[in-house]
């Protein structure tokens, strides 16, 4: 007879290799099918919402490896939110404006006015966008990213153009917005200035000089140091790494509460801050200069000093920005070239005047030889000509760090243009700004800190941009004080027109179109004369509106949301003008936390760079291991910090994969003909292994819920993994092969392993779903008894009390026992004694307290410890123990092998029937079937 047709084999069409790169595709084609997304927020419309707010990515290029992580790790939460059973609407979105689309069209069509009109030019740029656009969105939705992709959002969309520009003018009427020569960012190569978030830090090497400037007044110096006239001429010493800035100095700062010395160095009579001084003479070759006097800086207030090489006087001013660091404690102030120079300058009215044009060279009618120079040319002309002056005391070259543009990675300038600026101590934004920080969640926490410390320090925001592609900065400013017109008319006038016709009906449309027929005063000096902004807003007040356009929009959606999510170089970025944009306008934050994701690196944790070789596309890794490996290495990486990626890498996650697919294609082959409507068995009627299991499973999705709760993913991947190959590999499965292959069909030993089995592949498919959507929904197709069409509409499985402690106590006694027989038997299989644990025999001498635990299920002992003969008697007095009360003995076991159970067993061949079958396997066979009561 052949006993191999009476097993309960598995069977499953599942296929045991993934084939990722081809399934997947077809997966992706059923969801579009199905309409998944619409269905499932029809199916949740009466749950609690989810909102994750998607920052725009520019609509520019192929995504690259970082795109693949900040997409996969916002559908990974979206999709733990969606099984908890909450409706999760996401809107993705691209930011459409802005200098990378520009430059990209000007390749083709040179810059605005050569080939092509401005206008012509905007059309180009709004096409060229929407072709980005269509690419990126067919990249992400490879990626298995749910979400509305029949109707993102564009920051390009007039009713988006339209409402950036309500924003604009809500603030505009609240007085946030106002005109100055402030210093900004300037980039030569764009023609503009920069956001803060458009600049970055590299090193580079620039000239470092120490600079006399004359006392004008002896004098008055003497005086305010106390002491009698001298004849030497006197120096105020300055230090810069600048020199370019020298035409444009206004003044010399010194902080109020510093010492300060009169030294005599040689011929010179030098002033410095006493701190700094020794560093200061050395540096000049003087260190044994004599000390005439000392003051506070407070003294020297007003004193007057002679420009270098300008023909005219500069005062001394107090400044608090003064520091000890380097240099001599006096700081050449140009108010024109830094932030701080600026705001010292203002309390003393001082002008804010610079030779320097905005191609970065000076004017044609500077003197000196310096007309026309370059900055990286004047730096080498000033300090020659200071030397020629006899005002130069020291030169040497200095490794700094410097502002960069980000696009050009060309050295930027600060430079007073007039420009729009959003004020942050109007209105008391900078505090209240700071205030939403600190009722925001920020994971990581630092978070916090980081964006907190950057609203402290930062300036007004510069909202203005010298360029052709974006949305205007749609203001009137007065045509005498250039204060911007505030009139709520005029403002419903320009959304109106902006969304019926984009950006072009601002810069087509008439005066007469916008400010009508009524005669309008400026606010602040009641001139009668406006004139329309050529300039264009800032990307990052476009981006920073998002919440007002969509958010407020869209009815799926919410605000504030729930959640923002990107990079960690956002903070300075899109979460900062976010926050300015909302709290300026609502005097809340547009979320309630933020989450920080780190960026990529290589295997080795080297940056990924073209000129290295070291990028990986993710294009490549969804063509070489499928979309699911990539989502399964975002998930595995701790995001919080850098996130390493190579070959190896995903190599490693493959292996972890195929554990987790090829167990549930094992639980679909064993619950072929399993359903749960009419086989399933209640609670009360599992064995007791299973009834434990089913409690450890309760326990895995306790820790998987909270992990996605706290979006801890690479814990999830853990339980997953240690689920699979553990729990369920290392034991459920092993032990339970013996039940589902032997027994007989309808059997309660069989149905009890497959109600549990059901539920934990229900479960496991939850589990994995945010992260390996793919497989999941693949799994799912192939489920005999799914109740739905996709896995998305499924939820947590609910276990009821969970894991009973008093049978969780017992079971782990039981798992101890089970790895101390299999430490047992590891030598007799590596002395080739026996090949698999059913070639042995166990003897258990316990105590009585062991016994307790044992005897009842004495029977079915060996089906849990895989051997096939065990005996349990007391334990001896004087016996070894392998465990406290308890000796393992273990040998080999000659008796002959059922070739249907592979139990070697001696009672083979008693039943003349079926000869070579064990008692029990006849008894499963031509029987009423053995019963199981543990496991």
């Amino acid at each position: 007879m052949d006993y191999k047709s009476t097993l309960n084999l598995p069977k499953t069409d599942f296929p045991m290799q993934g084939k990722l790169p081809q399934r997947e595709p077809e997966l992706l084609a059923r969801w579009q099918e199905l309409d998944l997304y619409q269905r499932l927020l029809q199916a949740r419309a009466d749950a609690p919402s989810f909102v994750l707010h998607d920052g725009p990515p520019y609509a520019n290029g192929k995504i690259h490896i970082g795109h693949a992580v900040n997409k996969v790790l916002k559908d990974i939460i979206n999709k733990s939110r969606l099984v908890e059973g909450m409706r999760v609407p996401y809107v993705p979105g691209w930011d459409c404006h802005g200098l990378p689309i520009e430059i990209q069209v000007e390749k083709t069509h040179g810059r605005p006015g050569e080939k092509l009109s401005a206008a012509a030019f905007r059309d180009a740029c709004r096409a060229y966008a929407a072709e980005q656009i269509e690419g990126q969105k067919a990249d992400f939705i490879r990626l298995g990213i749910l979400g509305d992709w029949e109707h993102p959002y564009r920051t390009m969309d007039y009713a988006a153009e339209a409402d950036i520009l309500r924003e604009l003018g809500k603030l505009t009427l609240k007085g946030q917005v106002y005109r100055g020569a402030k210093p900004v960012h300037w980039c030569v190569d764009c023609g503009s200035a920069l956001a803060e978030a458009e600049v970055e830090y590299r090193d580079r090497s620039d000239p470092s000089i120490d600079v006399g400037f004359l006392v004008e007044d002896r004098a008055d110096l003497c005086q305010r140091l106390g002491i009698s006239l001298f004849d030497s001429e006197a120096e105020v010493v300055i230090w810069t790494t600048t020199p370019w800035t020298l035409p444009a100095n206004q003044a010399v700062a010194v902080h109020p509460e510093y010492d300060y010395v009169l030294l005599q160095a040689g011929a010179r009579v030098l002033l410095l801050a006493a701190e700094l001084a020794e560093a200061a003479l050395a540096r000049y070759g003087h260190p044994d200069a004599r000390r005439i006097a000392t003051t506070r800086g407070q003294a020297l207030e007003g004193l007057r000093l002679q420009h270098p090489f300008e023909p005219r006087t500069v005062p001394v001013i107090l400044g608090k920005h003064v520091t000890l660091d380097a240099g001599t404690g006096c700081v050449h102030t140009a108010p024109a070239h830094g932030v701080d120079d600026y705001l010292a300058a203002e309390d003393y009215h001082l002008p804010i005047d610079s030779p320097l044009q905005g191609n970065g060279r000076y004017r044609d009618d500077l003197g000196d030889g310096l007309a026309g120079l370059s900055t990286a040319e004047a730096n080498r002309a000033v300090p020659a000509l200071l030397h020629e002056r006899g005002r130069l005391l020291h030169q040497e070259k200095i490794e700094h760090s410097y502002p960069h543009c980000w696009r050009h990675k060309t050295p930027l300038l600060f430079r007073a243009t007039p420009q729009w600026f959003i004020g942050m101590e109007r209105n008391g934004l900078r505090e209240q700004a700071l205030q939403a920080i600190a009722e925001t969640r920020w994971i990581p926490a630092w978070g916090e800190e980081r964006i907190a410390d950057m609203v402290r320090k930062r300036p007004d925001w510069c909202i203005s941009r010298q360029r052709a592609w974006g949305v205007p900065v749609a203001l009137y400013a007065c045509a005498q004080c250039g204060e911007p017109l505030r009139d709520a008319e005029v403002f419903q006038r320009i959304g109106a027109a902006v969304e019926a016709g984009g950006v072009d009906a601002w810069f087509n449309g008439t005066d007469q179109d916008f400010l009508g027929d009524t005669p309008h005063h400026c606010a602040s000096c009641g001139h009668e004369q406006f004139h329309k902004v050529s300039d264009i807003l800032d990307v990052w007040f476009d981006s920073g509106s998002t919440h007002a356009f969509v958010l407020e929009r869209r009815p799926e959606l919410h605000s504030p949301a729930d959640l923002y999510l990107e990079g960690a170089d956002q903070h300075r970025g899109w979460f900062q003008s976010s926050l300015l944009e909302s709290v300026a306008s609502r005097g809340r934050a547009p979320y309630l936390a933020v989450l920080t994701h780190g960026f990529t690196v290589d295997g080795e944790g080297r940056k990924m760079s073209k000129s290295v070789g070291n990028v990986i596309a993710p294009q490549e890794i969804i063509d070489r291991y499928g979309a699911d490996i990539l989502r399964l290495w975002v998930a595995s990486e701790d995001y919080r910090g850098e996130i390493p990626i190579s070959d190896n890498i995903l190599q490693r996650l493959g292996e972890s994969y195929r554990r987790i697919r090829n167990t549930a294609r094992y639980i679909l082959g064993n619950t072929h003909d399993f359903d749960p409507r009419t086989d399933a068995l209640p609670a009360s009627e599992l064995l007791e292994m299973d009834r434990w299991m089913l409690g450890r499973c309760a326990q895995v999705q306790q820790e998987i819920r909270s992990a996605y709760e706290q979006f801890q993913f690479h814990r999830v991947v853990q339980a997953m993994h240690n689920f699979c190959s553990i729990d369920l590999g290392g034991l459920y499965l092993d032990v339970l092969k013996d039940r589902l292959y032997t027994t007989q069909t309808q059997s309660r030993a069989r149905r009890s392993a497959q109600t549990v089995l059901a539920q934990m592949l229900n479960a496991l498919l939850v589990w994995m779903a945010p992260i390996l959507s793919f497989t999941a929904e693949e799994i799912w197709r192939h489920l005999p008894w799914k109740n739905a069409e996709s896995v998305f509409f499924a939820c947590y499985p609910d276990f009821g009390a969970g894991q009973d402690a008093d049978l969780d106590a017992r079971w782990q006694r039981l798992l101890t026992l089970r790895e101390a027989v299999n430490a047992a038997l590891e030598p007799l299989r590596q002395e080739k004694k026996i090949g698999s644990a059913l070639d042995a025999q166990v003897a258990l001498s316990a105590n009585a307290d062991w016994l307790a635990l044992l005897r009842p299920m004495a029977k079915e002992l060996r089906f849990l410890l895989l051997c096939s003969d065990l005996q349990l008697r007391d334990l001896a007095a004087d016996a070894e123990e392998t465990l406290p009360g308890l000796q393992i003995t273990v040998a080999a076991y000659d008796a002959t092998k059922c070739p249907r159970c592979w139990h070697r067993r001696s009672d083979i061949g008693e039943h003349p029937e079926h000869p070579e079958l064990c008692s029990r396997c006849v008894e499963n066979v031509a029987g009423s079937g053995e019963t199981r009561e543990y496991c």
